[in-house]
C-alpha cells in the first residue's frame, strides 16, 4: 500500500503546509504512540530530540501533547544531532526515539524520523501502522492514563562521552588545528567540545544558531567558506556537518573537499589493515566508481544499496558487514545504527594519527571519476518514464558512457526533485549528457502542463 506521509527518511515538507501541521503532528505523536504501546508492556517512554529550527519548539510540543494523550512518557533532550538520539534511546532503555528535523533542507522546512528502541529506523510496516492510525478519531485514555514529560539535563554529555569512546585511547588530537563547520545546526554545542576534550584547537564557524540559519550558507552542503577558512587558519583538517549532524564532509590541509566516498574509502581501508573490516563496504547507487576500483585493489567486496542511510544499513545488516554509507557524508561504522558525522570524522582523524599522514595523502589511493548532479525541480508530480523522449535521451546517454561511465535518473525522497547523476572519464561529455536529459525533462514538463 501506497504511504500518504512517509517518505524515504521520516515526514518531512515546508513548514506550514500538509503534513507539518501542528495539528498533523500531533495527532502524529498520538498515532505513533498506539503503534508504539502495543509493542511495549507497561506505559512506554519515547526519547524527543530536535535540531535548531525555530519550528522545533512547536513540533517538540505537539509531539509531546499527542504522545501524552496516548498515555506514553516523553524524554525532551532539546538540540542535538540525529545519532545522539538513536544512541540515547537505546542508552536510556526508551521504547523509541524521535528526532524534529529537515537535515539538510533550509529553515522553512521541517520534519519528523523514528527510531526503535535499538536504535535503528523504524521498519516500513510499522511506519505504515502509523498511517493507518492517523485515520483513525483520536479519542484520549482516562484522565490517570495520560503520559508525562521531563527534560534529559545530562543527554549532551552522555552523547559527547560515547563519542569520545569511539577514538582511540591511546591516541589523542593535540597538536591539531581543525575548523569546524557546525551549519548553525544540532552539532553546534558537542561537536567543538568532543575535539577540543581530545585535545584538538578547535576553530569553530556556523556555531550560533538563530533558528533561522541552519545550512545557509554554511554545513556540507556548502562547505566553500570552510575550505577558505582551512587555508587561511593553516588547520590541518577541515569538518562540515549538515543541519542534524548524521552527515559529514571533509576538508584537506590544502583547501580540497573530501566527500562521504573518500571518507568511507579512507576508514575501510584502515580497518582492513587492521583486520577489524567485517566483510567489505556497502555504498550506494550514487557512490562513485572510483571508490569501487579502489577497494577492488584492496580485496574489499563493495556492494551498492538504494539512496539513503536506511537503505544502507538494511543492506549492512543483511550481509553482516561493518561499513557503510553515502558520497553525501552519511558513514556508518560499527559503532552506530545510523549515519554519525562527528564518529566518522574521529575515525578518519584516528586514522591520520596511527599513520602519521595529512588527509591528502589519506585519500590519493582513491582517484574519483568526474561526476556531475543535476537536479530538475519538478513544479508537479512527473513519472519520467512515461515520456518517450525523456527516455530517449536517456537511451542515447548510455550508448555514448557504454563502459566508460554510469548514469543514474531517480527522483528525490525528500524533495520535488529529479536527480540526474552521470558519470565517465571526460568531464566536457558528461557534463553535456546532464544537460540533454534536463533538457528532455523540462520539455516533458511543459507538455504535461499543456496537457499534451
Amino acid at each position: 500500500m501506497a504511504r500518504k506521509w512517509f517518505g524515504t527518511d521520516g515526514i518531512r515538507g515546508r513548514v506550514g503546509e500538509l503534513p507539518i501541521m501542528p495539528d498533523l503532528i500531533l495527532k502524529l505523536g498520538w498515532a505513533a504512540g498506539h503503534v508504539l504501546a502495543g509493542h511495549v508492556k507497561g506505559r512506554g517512554r519515547v526519547l524527543i530530540g530536535k535540531d535548531t529550527r525555530l519550528s522545533g519548539y512547536l513540533l517538540e510540543s505537539a509531539l509531546e501533547a499527542g504522545l501524552a494523550s496516548a498515555g506514553l512518557n516523553v524524554l525532551l533532550v532539546g538540540p542535538l544531532p540525529t545519532p545522539a538520539i538513536a544512541y540515547l534511546t537505546r542508552a536510556l532503555r526508551a521504547d523509541a526515539g524521535i528526532v524534529i528535523s529537515a537535515s539538510h533542507n533550509p529553515y522553512a522546512d521541517n520534519g519528523i524520523k523514528f527510531f526503535s528502541g535499538d536504535g535503528y529506523k523504524l521498519p516500513d510496516a510499522v511506519e505504515a501502522e502509523i498511517e493507518e492510525w492517523l485515520e483513525r478519531p483520536l479519542t484520549l485514555p482516562a484522565p490517570d492514563q495520560l503520559g508525562k514529560a521531563k527534560r534529559v539535563d545530562d543527554a549532551a554529555g552522555r552523547y559527547v562521552e560515547f563519542c569520545k569512546h569511539t577514538f582511540p585511547g591511546h591516541e589523542d588530537l593535540n597538536g591539531l588545528r581543525i575548523v569546524v563547520d557546525c551549519a548553525h545546526g544540532a552539532t553546534y554545542k558537542v561537536a567543538p567540545m568532543v575535539l577540543q576534550e581530545l585535545g584538538a584547537t578547535v576553530i569553530a564557524m556556523g556555531n550560533q544558531p538563530d533558528g533561522l540559519n541552519i545550512n545557509d550558507g554554511v554545513g556540507s552542503t556548502d562547505p566553500a567558506l570552510l575550505q577558505q577558512k582551512v587555508v587561511e587558519e593553516g588547520a590541518h583538517l577541515g569538518i562540515a556537518f549538515d543541519g542534524d549532524g548524521d552527515r559529514v564532509v571533509l576538508v584537506d590541509e590544502r583547501g580540497q573537499l573530501v566527500d562521504g566516498d573518500q571518507i568511507l574509502y579512507v576508514i575501510a581501508s584502515a580497518m582492513q589493515a587492521q583486520g577489524t573490516l567485517q566483510g567489505g563496504v556497502v555504498g550506494t547507487v550514487m557512490s562513485n566508481l572510483g571508490l569501487e576500483r579502489a577497494l577492488a585493489a584492496q580485496g574489499i567486496p563493495f556492494q551498492r544499496a538504494a539512496v539513503g542511510d536506511r537503505y544502507v544499513l538494511e543492506k549492512m545488516r543483511e550481509a553482516r558487514w561493518s561499513l557503510g554509507g553515502e558520497t553525501s557524508g552519511h558513514i556508518i561504522t560499527p559503532n552506530n545504527t545510523t549515519g554519525d558525522g562527528i564518529v566518522a570524522a574521529l575515525k578518519v582523524l584516528a586514522v591520520m594519527r596511527e599513520r602519521g599522514q595529512p588527509l591528502s595523502a589519506l585519500v590519493a589511493a582513491m582517484p574519483r571519476l568526474p561526476q556531475i548532479l543535476k537536479n530538475v525541480r519538478l513544479g508537479q508530480r512527473l513519472d519520467y518514464r512515461g515520456f518517450p523522449e525523456v527516455l530517449a535521451a536517456i537511451r542515447s546517454a548510455e550508448e555514448r558512457l557504454a563502459s566508460r561511465g554510469r548514469l543514474l535518473v531517480r527522483p528525490s525522497g525528500t524533495e520535488a526533485l529529479l536527480r540526474i547523476m552521470v558519470e565517465g572519464e571526460d568531464d566536457a561529455m558528461i557534463d553535456q549528457v546532464a544537460d540533454e536529459i534536463a533538457t528532455a525533462v523540462v520539455a516533458a514538463m511543459g507538455k504535461a502542463a499543456q496537457g499534451n
